[in-house]
Parts: C-alpha cells; sequence; structure tokens
C-alpha cells in the first residue's frame, strides 16, 4: 500500500506508534521516519524494524514535536536522507492530567494543546511546503473516541482533540488544491502495552481480575473485544496510501463499533 513511499511517523512509543513504523515498513514504504522524544526508544524501534523489514531504510530523529524549531529539523533531515516526504502520520500526543473540571487546574490544560493541537499543527505545516513542491501528499491525524464519547476526567484531552478535529476539516479544505490529503482516524481502547499496564494496575487496585475488567469494556464494543493496535494502525496506512487518494477531510472510527455516528 505504500510502495516507494517516504512516511514520518510521530510519537513512536509502546503500543500504536511502534505498530504505524511496523505497519508502513510491511506496506512497501522505501523509507520510515521515526519521531519520539525519547532518543533510546526510537533506536530500539530503529533496530526491530531493520530486522523484520531490510528493504525499508529507517531514520530516527529524536523530536519533540511542542518545540517548532525540532519540528523543522525533523522535516530537513527527512529531506536530507529521502529528498521528499510523501506521507505524515501524526500520533504524538499527550493525555495530560485527568480530573474533574471542576477540581482541574485549568493551566495544566495548557500541555495537551500545546503538545496535542499546536505540535501536531507545528509539525503538519512544515511538511506542506515539500508535499506541495511535489504534487501531493498524504496527513493522517490520529485522534480519539473520546473526544467523541466523553469520559469523566478527561476534559483536558478530549478538548484538545476537538481542536484538532476542527482544524482537520479546515486543513483539508486549504490543501485539498495542492493534491495533499488530510484525514483522521478515532481508536477507542487499542490492546497493546499501555492498556494492558493500565489493566492490570486497575485490577490489582481495584481487587478484581483483568479477565472482568476486559469484560466490562468489551460489552459495550458489538465487536466484543479490544480492537488491537496493530488493527487501528492499518486504518492510519489506508489514509497514507494511494488507495484513499480520493478522500480527504474524512474521520474513521476504528473502535470496534464502540461508539457510531
Amino acid at each position: 500500500m505504500l510502495t516507494n513511499k517516504v512516511v514520518i511517523v510521530s510519537g513512536i512509543g509502546p503500543g500504536l506508534g511502534q505498530e504505524l513504523a511496523h505497519a508502513a515498513a510491511r506496506e512497501g514504504a522505501a523509507g520510515v521516519v521515526l519521531a519520539a522524544r525519547t532518543a533510546q526508544y526510537l533506536e530500539e524501534v530503529e533496530r526491530e524494524l531493520r530486522k523484520r523489514w531490510p528493504g525499508c531504510a529507517t531514520l530516527a530523529v529524536p523530536t519533540d514535536i511542542s518545540v517548532r524549531e525540532q519540528c523543522q529539523r525533523l522535516v530537513d533531515t527527512t529531506l536530507e536522507r529521502f529528498g521528499r516526504i510523501d506521507a505524515l502520520i501524526n500520533s504524538a500526543y499527550t493525555a495530560g492530567t485527568f480530573a474533574a473540571f471542576e477540581d482541574a487546574d485549568l493551566e495544566d490544560w495548557r500541555l495537551p494543546f500545546e503538545v496535542n493541537v499546536l505540535g501536531t499543527l507545528s509539525l503538519t505545516q512544515a511538511t506542506v511546503g515539500p508535499m506541495r513542491a511535489a504534487g501531493g501528499g498524504a496527513i493522517v491525524l490520529v485522534n480519539t473516541m473520546v473526544q467523541r464519547k466523553p469520559l469523566r476526567g478527561q476534559g483536558a484531552y478530549a478538548t484538545s482533540k476537538g481542536a484538532l478535529t476542527a482544524a482537520a476539516r479546515q486543513l483539508a479544505v486549504e490543501l485539498g488544491p495542492h493534491g495533499i490529503r488530510v484525514n483522521s482516524i478515532y481508536p477507542g481502547w487499542m490492546w497493546g502495552p499501555p492498556v494492558e499496564g493500565y489493566l492490570s494496575g486497575a485490577a490489582e487496585q481495584q481487587g478484581v481480575s483483568r479477565e472482568a475488567l476486559i469484560e466490562g469494556i468489551t460489552q459495550h464494543i458489538p465487536l466484543r473485544r479490544i480492537p488491537d493496535d496493530g488493527d487501528c494502525a492499518n486504518a492510519a496506512i489506508f489514509f497514507a496510501s494511494e488507495y484513499s487518494r480520493v478522500i480527504t477531510g474524512a474521520s474513521l472510527d476504528v473502535n470496534g463499533g464502540e461508539w457510531m455516528p
């Protein structure tokens, strides 16, 4: 699906981020550029990619997307290595501090907005020029079901992602004439290291089995299972590929049917 394409994936980490990188390599990308704040983890994922997908060139660039200069450095380094950028998958985010709104310190809401909105848009803006010069490209925004189906205590995270929803529509309109597509995926629960760790801790804290917590979650999911983070990554890869070349401004819910428009 991504044969000969150069793809930047931000937010490389346990779970969806690394799955996005592996999926891009698996689908034939000529180059996969890995971006995250932690250099050590980037190096680990890069070694694994090279081992599993030797035909795919990789580049790891430590990047804090909330710092505009680092976003530009990521793009410049990619262009120096590969000469072009065909797709950007924006997966970097922070959930911020969970708190009920009436108890929240609104200063704590600044970080989710700085990372999830302004950071994502800074990296996106840095890629627009190269994509426009090349005649087009694909930008994918990883959003969240929490923005569709609110959960108590997650107001900062959900509201920041809501702003990203509005931005995605605006970008689709403005960048479409340049052949640049902008689409979003909305995962819900994703089975992978972060959720596994969360459920194990919650089970211990509540004195119940992890299986009981999983059953409580999946009873609200028509497919009766927590979607795997690799399956959610596939939805983003679809938007990065030519299979979606006439789709822009779209929002794809990837949650096993837990939330339906």
